[in-house]
């Protein structure tokens, strides 16, 4: 394993970097969000990464305590890759990227992947605030994804229908994504124009369609 290459400045800023300043980093930490993940997952959802950085990212993670590696029991049996306390810290930091960001996102273009579950980030911003905590699953065009509002601890969104009965069903298209994501509407505003049609007669359901 390379040693870690340092900026060699005394400031909290820089060593921040020391560590997560590298191509790819962050978008693992993304990805790693919504919990345990294995290589072959990773890979397929960070589409432009080689397998070389990848596993080199992962390996300098693990070493800088971001991350940590274990087997899956049988019939599993495969590694997986999940973030330590240290590494979930870096929630915010992806939050405040995203919203630092929302001027450079634009239409997209054709050349741009995604993926569903990529708009967690933003979905999860957008229902900051709210009283009540409870599973949320997200249905668009591209997918389906789920979030945790209130979660503590563990992944706080994971790819695909909810794990089990959802308290919120939330539907919404690619265009209501698009303005999300660039800050040009927030979640609770989506839902008064219609755009978001929510689903369930919680709590939390209650608050987001009462604004």
């Amino acid at each position: 394993m390379s040693p870690r290459r340092s900026y060699d400045q005394y400031c909290s800023a820089a060593r921040a970097l020391d560590l997560v300043g590298d191509r790819w980093t962050l978008l693992i930490v993304r990805e790693l969000l919504a919990g345990p993940r294995r290589y072959t997952d990773l890979h397929a959802d960070l589409p432009g990464v080689s397998t070389d950085v990848l596993a080199s990212r992962l390996k300098d993670m693990e070493r800088d305590g971001l991350t940590t590696r274990r087997r899956l029991p049988p019939p599993g049996a495969a590694y997986v890759y999940e973030l330590t306390l240290r590494g979930r810290e870096l929630l915010p930091v992806l939050q405040a990227l995203g919203v630092w960001g929302e001027s450079a996102l634009g239409a997209r273009r054709a050349t741009d992947a995604v993926r569903a579950h990529w708009f967690a980030l933003p979905v999860l911003r957008g229902l900051e605030g709210v009283g009540s905590a409870g599973l949320v699953e997200v249905r668009l065009e591209e997918g389906e994804f789920h979030v945790w509002v209130g979660a503590e601890e563990g992944p706080v969104y994971g790819d695909g229908p909810a794990p089990g009965e959802a308290d919120v069903r939330l539907t919404l298209d690619a265009g209501t994504c698009g303005v999300l994501g660039r800050g040009e509407l927030g979640l609770r505003d989506a839902v008064r124009e219609g755009r978001v049609v929510v689903v369930g007669e919680g709590a939390l359901a209650k608050e987001l369609r009462e604004g």
